[in-house]
């Protein structure tokens, strides 16, 4: 599209001021090359909007990249341990270019972290693969704890297949925020590089390049896109041709754990392929739309919509920090072993048995009521709990537990039988000892 404008002049005391689009008085002196103005006239100027505006998007990516590689030098010369959590997201891709074409990969002055939730797309993970030997590095991959990276039979036996389901809260904290944690604290982090950027919703809306991280210590963090759309993100990744994650081509803007991500839009219709787009672009790059596909069909504890994993909110690394039933204060008595809980079953006497989890909101919500009834029958018949979330495949086995809490009564003679009711009091508690014992 083109339009001409004409030159305007305006006399103000005696000045003369020349319109922005007037011409230079010498037609050939500085009217550039392939510029988006030309010279048609002596008094016209030809305007290629088109033009214009791949040139503005053009000086604004250079400033954006140079921005970028400032922040990002500034984290990996002033400080001794710069680390880079990698999501493998856009953005992730991008920074992980900007520290390749820095050199900071190569000479080991940022190192690159991956968090492993068990969950993520099989993709995810093979994709690290083919940067590590694209960029010739190998990131530092944290797990669950206590779980051997990429040993997800253990992971389940330990913790549960289904964990994000039953706790949403303590999901992050053991597969996200804690392995994090640890990841920066092995790393002894004093700089913390990461992907997010203002465009991606208000609860990032006023990040600035550098801040102190809400966890880990107050460590410095660098946000070295904070200013970028996503509409940015692409077009660099487009401009050096950057290896980026598989799932942009089926649809997905964002990537995280398999179990929550979908493609926007669901049909998979808008896609990243070849570096360029296909399809209405608009739908991911609008203001807040990367991160649409994610957490979908999560909720917070307080019932509200999930939109952050827990790693970059204030207070992620508080968790529910006691255990129920303490020893020293509870009348209920605490199995401490597998080995414990056997000798219990096969005791030869009858005793109640609460199966739980410290960090499950139903355990908690039962622990004064439970602590009543063994205060007021322990004298009558030994009341006991046993945590179940680190013994899971035992207590599937042996005390009919899936979810918790579990209350069982074992009879005399070893036969475990579960309280089916959702009523959790002290009355409840003891009609069902009756009743199984009678």
């Amino acid at each position: 599209m083109k339009f001409a404008f004409f030159a305007l002049s305006a006399i103000y005391g005696g000045v003369t001021l020349t319109a922005a689009f007037a011409p230079p008085a010498s037609p050939a002196a500085s009217v550039r090359t392939n510029s988006a103005l030309q010279v048609a006239a002596q008094d016209k100027v030809t305007f290629d909007q088109e033009q214009f505006i791949a040139e503005s998007k053009e000086m604004r990516l250079k400033h954006l990249e140079e921005q970028a590689m400032y922040a990002l030098k500034i984290s990996c010369e002033n400080y001794g341990n710069a680390v880079f959590p990698n999501a493998m997201i856009a953005g992730d891709v991008v920074i992980t270019h900007l520290l390749h074409r820095l050199g900071y990969i190569k000479d080991g002055k940022c190192k690159i972290m991956v968090v492993d939730t068990f969950h993520l797309f099989p993709e995810t993970m093979e994709f690290l693969k083919e940067i590590e030997e694209f960029y010739d590095f190998k990131a530092e991959v944290f797990c669950a704890e206590g779980i051997p990276v990429g040993d997800k039979a253990a992971f389940d036996k330990r913790y549960g297949a289904d964990l994000w389901k039953e706790n949403i809260e303590e999901y992050d904290r053991v597969c996200k925020v804690e392995p994090f944690q640890r990841g920066l604290k092995t790393l002894k982090t004093d700089c913390m590089i990461n992907g997010r950027t203002r465009w991606q919703g208000f609860e990032r809306a006023w990040i600035d390049l550098f801040e102190n991280a809400p966890i880990g210590g107050g460590l410095a963090k660098c946000n070295p896109l904070a200013y970028w759309t996503l509409e940015d993100t692409f077009d660099y990744i487009a401009k050096y041709k950057v290896p980026h994650h598989p799932l942009h081509a089926k649809g997905y803007p964002s990537i995280g754990d398999a179990k929550d991500t979908i493609p926007i839009p669901e049909d998979g219709s808008v896609r990243f392929v070849d570096f360029k787009f296909e399809g209405d672009k608009t739908q991911w790059l609008d203001y807040a739309s990367e991160r649409k596909g994610r957490f979908v069909g999560l909720a917070n504890a307080d019932g509200s919509t999930k939109t952050e994993c827990g790693i970059h909110v204030s207070g992620a690394e508080k968790t529910w920090d006691r255990d129920l039933w303490e020893s020293d204060k509870s009348k209920v008595k605490k199995i401490e072993s597998v080995d414990a809980a056997i000798q219990v079953k096969d005791a030869g006497k009858p005793s109640v048995v609460v199966v739980y989890a410290p960090w499950c909101q139903y355990s908690q919500k039962m622990e004064d009521e439970f602590e009543s009834f063994a205060e007021k029958y322990g004298g009558e018949i030994d009341i006991y709990s046993f945590r179940g979330d680190e013994e899971r495949e035992f207590v599937q086995a042996n005390l009919n537990t899936k979810s918790f809490p579990t209350v069982n009564v074992v009879k005399p003679d070893g036969t475990v039988v579960k309280y089916e009711s959702e009523v959790r009091t002290v009355d409840a508690f003891k009609k069902f000892v009756d009743e199984t014992l009678a």
